[in-house]
């Protein structure tokens, strides 16, 4: 036992090191990308007509002067492409690609090769781990072969159809992946499939466009205006997916949004906002910024915000037991402590001690400890929260814990049994 117990032991470390610096070089890579991309977004939307003759002769159909860092700067967009090609062509793409592969990467350690952890809930449907894997796989490649055929048939040459339909079929989706998946490993695909899109748009879309334009030139034959009105078709539906993604990315801290009972709909009315929100600062660079685009936003995340509101008033949680027909009996504050902290050791121990009985964890997650009464009465709201607000924990139900004992639990915590 000794044995299997450190070789698990150093297992979990080491993934724990492979998360931490594969996470890292993900926000890295996604920070430049991301940069990249909203600033040549600004880019487009602040040329000017050139000032000189000359330009306008050498095909520059806009131009933007800005200052930062002490210095100044003088960009210049051609309408397609310059006479000559620089010597030095600078070319944005492996801040995508390289925030891809980090992804995946993460992807695949926390949800696929942990499924059993992050991945599958049994309450929400009890399915296999290469099942869960494999749909999960399924979706983020299917949504990218969706979304390309939408683009690349007569929907494509509409905007407003087009994301009337894709909005359609990403409410569809996220229901979907909401009832096959735990709510935090549906979020994470559903964010994975949006991120899928945006990359492979880089790289099947915009790239190619991009390397035809320049060979063109290199062969001295007319550059095609088409692949420029692609790629720029492409490259503002990333900029609208952007702040969804990220959402998605923080998500997994917040249980009361993919653990909620209609985490499906808060995951949409999230990405709708943050789609809106980017719309106002696309327009604002334009200068036909409207008021009603950011109201909009707000009011939608106003109203997730006030609809998923705890429940504060202290109510019996005995009817809600789904193991027992009839209520449970009533018991004192001492029996209620004792059979809090019961429960608490059998359920919730194995992950939240010093030294983390699972395999999965090395260290109590979020350093918190529930081993003794005093540790339990110290994270009593958190306790609440999690295992009878929004279900959350234990992460998976690993434990098994029962609806009975959510309620016991809500009933320790509702009646103030834990307080001196």
């Amino acid at each position: 036992y000794y044995q299997y117990w450190k070789q698990d032991l150093m297992e979990s470390y080491i993934i724990e090191w492979i998360n931490l610096l594969a996470r890292f070089a993900h926000v890295i890579t996604g920070v430049a990308w991301i940069g990249a991309s909203f600033y040549f977004v600004w880019l487009d939307n602040h040329l000017q007509p050139p000032k000189r003759e000359a330009d306008i002769e050498q095909g520059v159909g806009g131009e933007v002067w800005s200052v930062h860092g002490g210095g100044f700067y003088h960009a210049q967009k051609y309408t397609i492409a310059p006479p000559e090609l620089p010597d030095t062509l600078h070319w944005f793409k492996w801040e995508a690609y390289t925030t891809f592969m980090t992804g995946v990467f993460l992807l695949a350690l926390m949800y696929w090769y942990q499924a059993e952890i992050y991945l599958i809930d049994p309450s929400v449907m009890d399915i296999g781990k290469p099942i869960a894997v494999s749909l999960g796989m399924l979706t983020i490649a299917g949504g990218w072969f969706a979304y390309d055929l939408l683009c690349k048939s007569a929907l494509g040459k509409n905007d407003t159809a087009l994301a009337a339909i894709m909005f359609v079929l990403l409410t569809i989706t996220a229901y979907v992946l909401c009832q096959i998946f735990s709510g935090r490993g549906a979020y994470m695909h559903f964010g994975a499939m949006l991120g899928t899109i945006m990359v492979a748009n880089v790289f099947f879309v915009i790239m190619p466009g991009q390397r035809d334009l320049v060979a063109a030139k290199k062969e001295g034959r007319a550059p095609e205006a088409i692949h420029g009105i692609k790629a720029k078709q492409r490259s503002v539906h990333n900029t609208y997916f952007t702040l969804p993604v990220l959402f998605v990315m923080i998500s997994n801290h917040y249980a009361m949004t993919y653990a909620h009972e209609y985490n499906w709909l808060i995951l949409i009315g999230l990405s709708v906002a943050g789609a809106l929100i980017r719309v106002f600062f696309v327009q604002r660079h334009k200068g036909q910024a409207s008021p009603i685009t950011l109201i909009i936003a707000a009011l939608l995340i106003i109203g997730i915000i006030w609809s998923i509101r705890p429940d504060i008033k202290p109510t019996s949680h005995n009817a809600s037991s789904a193991d027992s027909s009839s209520a449970l009996p009533s018991l004192s504050k001492a029996e209620l402590n004792s059979l809090a902290h019961e429960i608490v050791i059998n359920r919730c121990v194995s992950c939240h001690a010093e030294t983390p009985a699972h395999p999965g964890f090395m260290a109590a997650p979020k350093g918190i400890l529930l081993e003794t009464p005093e540790q339990l009465i110290q994270h009593a709201q958190s306790v609440y929260q999690q295992t009878v607000v929004t279900k959350a924990m234990p992460i998976g139900n690993l434990t098994r814990i029962t609806n009975e004992e959510r309620s016991r639990l809500g009933e320790w915590f509702t009646s103030s049994a834990w307080l001196p």
